[in-house]
């Protein structure tokens, strides 16, 4: 497997830490009553959408869902377009016309975020198979949880990737719960990932809260499809720290359930590794700071940015043509 090395590393902290300050911001705006409108936190999932970020070029391609913020934000949306979408200006990737659950940048390659569940799977084909004829060597990542595994449309995905070896890595976020169902309610299978061998693809099953997991399994899988080797399933085991969706609560979740979760946390997991690299306390809350400055000077640009014209509504319906 793909080893990391220092730079590599630093790269995925400051990519983790900008997912976890971005989602920290997001539900403090929430609760002190500045902004109001639908937010999935991914708290608890930040390494997995980093270092699967990481993992990729500048020009592959992304397809996430609406708990997507983790790659939306890894990936590179500029701060002041993800905010702006997100508080529905018109300094917004869409302009604000998608919202939190609907962004899209295609600059960065954020191709889709999608609020059906299940439903980028076959959509990342479509990618991978345009970039297949096209040539061009990107790679299309789509990432999923745990409840869309049972949909048709995965099944599907899966075998359509594998015949014609398309270059996508399917990245299961297991976080345990669908919505509001425990995984052992709704699937009965030890894990996601031991289904990739009933199409004949690889399947692996790691650790999400580990770095040294998480980045090598996805690296690999995005370099096996790059090389035309077909596609592959990677489950990413890893918690969701919070409810379903903000403001909801962790009522439907076991005590022992919660009290692992804690104990799992990622982000003091990830910081150990970073000083087991002799990088240094204060370095790493550097780092924070400057996260830190760049989310309030973004959330008070998209605050002031104006709301988009009422004729927009008209506007990016159909291509318009000269």
């Amino acid at each position: 497997m793909a080893q990391i090395d220092r730079d590599k590393l630093l790269d995925i902290y400051t990519r983790t830490m900008k997912v976890n300050r971005t989602d920290e911001k997001f539900r403090e705006l929430l609760m002190g009553g500045k902004v109001a409108v639908m937010y999935y936190c991914v708290r608890g999932q930040e390494l997995v959408s980093a270092a699967a970020m990481a993992a990729l070029e500048k020009d592959d391609y992304v397809v996430c869902t609406y708990r997507g913020q983790g790659e939306q934000t890894a990936k590179g949306i500029p701060m002041e377009k993800w905010w702006g979408e997100c508080l529905g200006k018109a300094t917004g990737t869409c302009k604000g016309k998608g919202g939190t659950m609907h962004i899209t940048d295609p600059e960065t390659g954020i191709m889709v975020t999608t609020g059906v569940v299940g439903s980028g799977l076959p959509i990342a084909n479509g990618l991978a198979m345009a970039s297949q004829n096209n040539g061009d060597g990107r790679v299309t990542l789509v990432s999923f949880g745990d409840g869309a595994a049972n949909i048709g449309g995965f099944h599907e995905a899966m075998n359509m990737a594998q015949l014609y070896k398309l270059p996508v890595v399917f990245l299961c976020q297991n976080n345990r719960y669908g919505e509001h169902t425990a995984y052992a309610d709704h699937t009965d299978s030890p894990n996601i990932a031991s289904r990739a061998a009933g199409y004949g693809m690889p399947g692996v099953t790691v650790d999400g809260n580990d770095v040294n997991q998480i980045y090598p399994a996805v690296k690999e899988a995005v370099d096996r499809a790059r090389r035309g080797e077909g596609p592959t399933l990677v489950e990413a085991m890893c918690y969701r720290m919070m409810g379903h969706f903000f403001g909801s609560d962790f009522s439907y979740m076991p005590p022992e359930h919660i009290a692992e979760m804690k104990a799992e946390d990622p982000l003091p997991k990830l910081r150990k590794v970073m000083l087991e690299h002799q990088f240094t306390e204060e370095e790493l809350d550097a780092i924070v700071a400057d996260i830190d400055a760049q989310i309030n000077a973004a959330v008070e640009h998209a605050l002031a940015a104006p709301l988009p014209d009422t004729d927009e509504i008209y506007k990016d319906v159909l291509e318009e043509t000269a």
